[in-house]
């Protein structure tokens, strides 16, 4: 279960913003999911819930902002989106695609007191 040590890290993260801007307690955090980070949300927000208690994230709100991924199709040379692994064209249904993004766990926001 690497949703651990990505809550970690994450935490991580947010206690050194925490530190650098002088915030005691952090009730909000946004995080990016892209389609194919091959993270569990549920896995995710558990985690999560545990690795911030007692930490200056405790009991903060959790909010997911999922993200599809893009690609690049080779055959119709179209920028397009994609939602899973393997997946086709949406435009001319070929498997000729370089994935450009989509596989991050990115912080977006905090929220703050």
């Amino acid at each position: 279960m690497h949703e651990v040590s990505l809550c970690e890290s994450t935490l991580e993260i947010i206690e050194n913003q925490a530190q650098q801007h002088g915030v005691k307690r952090v009730t909000g955090v946004w995080l990016e999911l892209g389609a194919l980070s091959c993270i569990e949300e549920s896995s995710l927000r558990f985690c999560f819930d545990i690795v911030c208690r007692g930490t200056v994230a405790d009991g903060c709100k959790l909010h997911i902002i999922h993200r599809p991924a893009k690609a690049w199709c080779w055959d119709c040379s179209k920028e397009i989106e994609i939602s899973q692994h393997e997946a086709q064209c949406p435009e001319c249904q070929g498997l000729n695609l370089r994935v450009d993004s989509g596989d991050s766990l990115q912080i977006k926001e905090l929220e703050v007191e």
